[in-house]
């Protein structure tokens, strides 16, 4: 029986030799994942060379299908493959290729050949579905892969870190908090791929102990001897705001868990003989509280509702570190896009069964950012000298309640007819609805632009478009 065919080539701005050392970094399974995706690896062995396994599961509809990978006839630069030991299909042979153009660029080529379980009626059957199913995911991961190689290859090329341009290395130690977030295990494997070491800030113990600097901020408890050598420290730790209704006691979680832990990592910091060259610090876009349609960019003054509060005093809890002379990057953050977390993940099942709406009039403005921009943001703000003070993580084309509605449900194919008048939202949600759902802020990425960040998703109908794959 001859088997199926799928076929996809995509040109990436980098040499090949690049290209193929991201496939064989640690993360690169993870980065190509496609946004919508539920994939979980349960086992690795080695990466991508001859012998080397992955098990992990996938989503095949209602059921969790279990799927074991083998690869072989890798060669150094060029090609892997891995067959299908274990799961949905009858045969599955993937090729990975990585061809030359020139010097600077190259393509990646995917070739798969496969056959469906029930021989040649099921792969009547079912053909057109899985070939659309494949052409969906492929052309995520073909952008996500040439986005992330572009990017680092930009980075080495143009020299941007002060290691580099010493001619340290080409690689920076990183440690990273809120390394488990929806933020911070997106950002890991993009870092590990591009060639850095992230070694995560938790409560707990993840992976093997060199991955691991375990803290306490709450009892005031790090081991600080493992804080020294760091090139970079991320940190994005915080109590989520949008979990719980705000009482007293949750606000105290929320402030404590932002500025008390902040203000402690950072005098630890700077107490340190080798400390970090640079600190990035998540703060928020609440920092500009509810302001109409005025823009706001980094020079705006800040509100003083409770959101505000927190992150001036969030931004001003890394002043220890400032004054060691550790270039600090505050990083106001917007409404952040991804069906696996935040606030499109809790629209989404609404939206689908056709009972999205607007929230209240609709007019009052959302600056909202996507993963992979959020990630790119980051690594652009550790890797660039020229990024310090505030810095807006937001995209240039900030939308209203209205037209976040009306794009969600075209991209969906969805009607939107079932708006939530302010009074419920206010009813359902108390302050925490004020504050983030019935506040306008509309937010420009000034220092962004300046410092020449080149957006992968600017529009909101792309950007939805590539996390929901429509």
């Amino acid at each position: 029986m001859t088997p199926l065919r799928f076929y996809k080539r995509s040109p990436i701005a980098a040499p090949a030799e690049f290209a193929f050392l991201w496939h064989e970094r640690p993360g690169a399974f993870f980065r190509l994942a496609p946004p919508w995706e539920r994939i979980e690896l349960v086992r690795q062995s080695g990466g991508i060379r001859d012998g080397d396994e992955s098990e992990f599961r996938i989503q095949l509809g209602p059921f969790r299908q279990r799927w074991v990978a083998r690869h072989q006839h890798y060669i150094s630069g060029q090609q892997f493959e891995d067959v299908q030991i274990v799961g949905p299909f009858h045969k599955w042979t993937h090729t990975h290729t990585i061809v030359p153009d020139g010097r600077e660029r190259c393509f990646l080529v995917d070739d798969i050949e496969y056959e469906l379980p029930g021989g040649r009626f099921g792969n009547w059957l079912g053909s057109n579905a899985i070939h659309a199913k494949l052409s969906r995911l492929f052309e995520a991961r073909h952008r996500i892969t040439a986005q992330d190689i572009a990017q680092h290859w930009a980075i080495q090329q143009h020299g941007q870190v002060a290691a580099m341009r010493q001619g340290a290395r080409n690689s920076m130690r990183i440690l990273l908090s809120g390394a488990t977030g929806l933020v911070g295990s997106a950002l890991t494997p993009f870092l590990t791929t591009g060639g850095h070491e992230v070694v995560a800030l938790s409560r707990s113990l993840r992976g093997n102990a060199g991955e691991t600097v375990i803290w306490d901020p709450a009892s005031h408890h790090i081991d600080s001897s493992r804080l020294e050598g760091f090139d970079a420290v991320v940190h994005l730790a915080g109590e989520n705001i949008a979990t719980k209704r705000w009482s007293s006691e949750q606000k105290k979680k929320i402030r404590s868990s932002r500025v008390d832990a902040t203000h402690f990592l950072c005098e630890q910091i700077a107490q340190l003989e080798r400390p970090p060259s640079t600190l990035v610090c998540a703060s928020a876009i609440g920092y500009y509280g509810d302001r109409g349609d005025e823009i706001m960019d980094e020079t705006k003054p800040p509100a003083t509702d409770f959101l505000a509060e927190v992150c001036q005093s969030w931004e001003s809890s890394t002043e220890p570190v400032r004054k060691k002379g550790i270039r600090v990057v505050n990083l106001r953050i917007g409404v952040v896009l991804s069906p696996q977390g935040g606030a499109l993940h809790k629209m989404l099942l609404p939206f689908k069964l056709g009972l999205g709406g607007v929230i209240s009039n609709g007019r009052q403005y959302m600056s909202w950012v996507a993963l992979d921009d959020l990630v790119g943001i980051i690594t652009h703000c550790i890797m660039n000298e020229r990024m310090s003070g505030p810095v807006n993580a937001v995209a240039p084309c900030p939308v209203t309640n209205r037209e976040f509605t009306k794009t969600l449900g075209k991209v969906l194919r969805r009607p939107t007819l079932f708006p939530m008048p302010a009074f419920a939202a206010r009813l359902a949600f108390g302050e925490m609805g004020e504050a983030l759902l019935l506040s306008s802020t509309r937010v420009s990425p000034q220092r962004l632009d300046e410092c020449g960040y080149q957006f992968r998703y600017a529009g909101l109908e792309p950007a939805l478009r590539h996390l929901l794959g429509r």
